[in-house]
């Protein structure tokens, strides 16, 4: 279904059989508290291509992958830990699934870049420069 706006083109991205599971009912499950992210997120898993639970993704970002990116907006590089929301501790660089950040990075291969909405509904867009496990 259009809205009339136009969705930025999303590049592929690529989860497990049960990281799917886990996060499609967690967006599921956090769409009343986190109505935007959670639907984004419900979306990523929709749209994501499913690899079994043994695969190499090895250059995939995965839940507790450690995870350098820039911000294309303004140069930024950092370094986070994606994880689920009760694990998240931003002084530890622990990011939950359930941010806009977070949600973006999800299935993302390096070298991949994924524009997003923040919670302010400015559009962001970060590039994932490095996935380690």
């Amino acid at each position: 279904m259009s809205n009339g706006k136009s969705e930025p083109d999303l590049p592929p991205i690529v989860v497990t059989i049960e990281e799917k599971r886990r996060l499609s009912g967690l967006a599921n499950s956090s769409m009343e508290l986190f109505p935007r992210v959670a639907h984004f997120l419900a979306q990523e898993m929709e749209r994501a291509s499913i690899a079994p639970d043994d695969a190499d993704l090895h250059d995939v970002v995965r839940m507790g992958s450690e995870v350098g990116y820039r911000d294309d907006s303004t140069g930024e590089t950092r370094e986070v830990v994606l994880v689920y929301p009760h694990e998240a501790d931003i002084s530890r660089k622990r990011i939950s699934v359930l941010t806009p950040v977070g949600s973006a990075l999800i299935g993302l291969s390096v070298g991949q870049s994924i524009e997003f909405q923040t919670p302010d509904r400015r559009t962001r867009a970060l590039t994932v420069l490095r996935v380690s496990h």
